[in-house]
């Protein structure tokens, strides 16, 4: 096949895709498609001519096209710090892909690939060896604007004889030598499965019989868009709606760091795990004092359950109402979703408290089987109540009682509460003690236990929060 041909056809087809037709307006996406048919409009024009004129509008059109995908694709690359694979163009492209959202996308996070429509898996395949030419083109396109710039910037003469150098505004950087961050961690759970994705795809001979049948399995188990890119969610409302956005980096506390209260972490866990199961599960309230690790035994079920597909999405309080738009987007998902809410109360005139009892049970619109609700509160009835709620007074509401009722009612709604009461003097030490033998920390045990105590006197009293931070502080002063 000729090279104008090539570059015709590479940009006919990825500007009419079926499926994954959102691609052409990606902004990278688009910058390579218009190099494209530009390269491919100058060779249609030279094989109809048998001496082409010098064209020096297309020269500066191709150079700004080259320039323009040069500095969309900079900014993304430079900057990169998660799996890179092949070259700029390629890591960027099958990024694009494995994050779409489309009718395969998501109809694959729903079902098996056997039960797919053979029409739709044919437009898929169509698409997908569309874009497999085009992750190919990379190098070609580049090199062949470079020749027809470098023969576009010879120097030439006008009539008068004077000469005309080659405008500066046809020069054009390298964007093959781009270059991505080194990652400062190492990848995520999350990302370490994209990378292992992405390259299966580029070794793969064709995207349209081996490629789609890997896309298929990734979606349905690891989901579709920011669903699939991330383990840990935080929902931001506004006045034009809500949206997920994703923790590249969530707390990395995991469940052996956590020392104490293991008959209830014990609870929580075999709840989460029949929840992951699809065995009947209840929602969970984590009551307690400050620092007892209600919040990280929530956090550290991520690391432990991730790759089995659960999810956390931290929902803060203020956000409450939105929770029906969070269910319409979490319902047809392939994962199981944890919707947490952290140090939940409500104070007087709050009426937040009755969004959260909405979302529990008690709304027309049922709570989906792959979505549970874990909120931590230190106070046990989440609404603050006074002893004027209790004593009559001739300007308080007929039915007193009924809005007392209401308000206790709340933490009645989880099905499950587990209590992280605050520990005595001689479990804050035991678990001193544990987490100083887990770092390793060389010191006598009676210096640790009085250097513990004095710790905890002038600092937030005796928890597991206090027991950590000591022994953080006390690590960095020993090393």
């Amino acid at each position: 096949m000729h090279a104008h041909a090539t570059f015709q056809s590479i940009y006919r087809q990825n500007s009419d895709l079926i499926i994954y037709n959102d691609l052409k307006d990606d902004p990278v996406v688009a910058a390579f498609l218009e190099i494209c048919r530009l390269l491919g409009e100058r060779d249609t024009r030279a094989a109809c001519i048998a001496y082409p004129p010098a064209d020096s509008n297309s020269a500066e059109a191709l150079a700004a096209a080259c320039r323009r995908f040069f500095r969309l694709l900079a900014d993304y690359t430079e900057l990169y710090q998660g799996p890179f694979t092949g070259d700029p163009w390629q890591n960027y492209l099958l990024d694009r892909i494995i994050l779409a959202e489309n009718t395969f996308t998501l109809k694959a996070g729903q079902i098996k690939w056997e039960f797919f429509s053979d029409a739709l898996k044919d437009a898929v395949g169509q698409d997908l060896r569309h874009l497999q030419a085009l992750a190919g083109m990379g190098s070609a396109a580049y090199n062949a604007a470079l020749a027809r710039l470098a023969s576009s910037t010879a120097t030439t003469y006008d009539a008068n004889g004077a000469t005309v150098f080659p405008s500066d505004q046809l020069s054009v950087p390298d964007w093959t030598k781009l270059k991505p961050l080194d990652p400062l961690q190492p990848l995520q759970p999350p990302q370490a499965v994209r990378k292992e994705i992405k390259e299966k795809l580029l070794a793969a001979a064709d995207w349209g019989r081996e490629g789609i049948k890997l896309l298929a399995d990734y979606h349905r188990t690891w989901g579709t868009g920011i669903l699939g890119m991330y383990w840990a969610f935080r929902w931001e409302g506004g006045p034009a709606g809500g949206r997920l956005v994703g923790i590249d980096r969530p707390d990395p506390i995991q469940l052996s760091d956590l020392v104490g209260y293991e008959a209830e972490r014990g609870e929580i866990i075999r709840n989460t795990e029949k929840f992951l199961k699809g065995l009947p599960a209840v929602n969970i309230l984590l009551y307690g004092a400050r620092g007892t690790g209600k919040s990280s035994t929530v956090k550290a079920l991520l690391h432990a359950y991730g790759a089995q597909g659960l999810r956390l999405i931290e929902l803060p309080k203020k956000f409450l109402g939105d929770y029906q738009e969070i269910l319409k987007i979490l319902a047809p998902r392939p994962q199981k979703f944890i919707i947490f809410i952290d140090d939940l109360s409500f104070e007087e005139g709050e009426a937040e408290y009755k969004e959260l009892k909405y979302l529990l049970e008690g709304s027309l619109q049922v709570r989906p089987a792959n979505v549970l609700v874990y909120a931590t509160s230190n106070r046990r009835h989440l609404v603050k109540e006074f002893l004027s709620d209790r004593a009559p007074a001739a300007d308080r509401e007929v039915r007193l009682q009924d809005t007392v009722q209401e308000k206790l009612s709340l933490a009645e709604r989880f099905g499950m509460t587990v209590i992280f009461l605050s520990p005595d003097q001689e479990q804050y030490l035991n678990i001193v003690e544990e987490l100083a033998r887990k770092e390793g920390l060389e010191i006598e045990p009676a210096e640790l236990r009085r250097r513990a105590l004095q710790w905890a006197l002038y600092q937030n009293g005796t928890s597991g929060r206090t027991a950590r931070q000591f022994v953080d502080y006390l690590r960095g002063e020993l090393e």
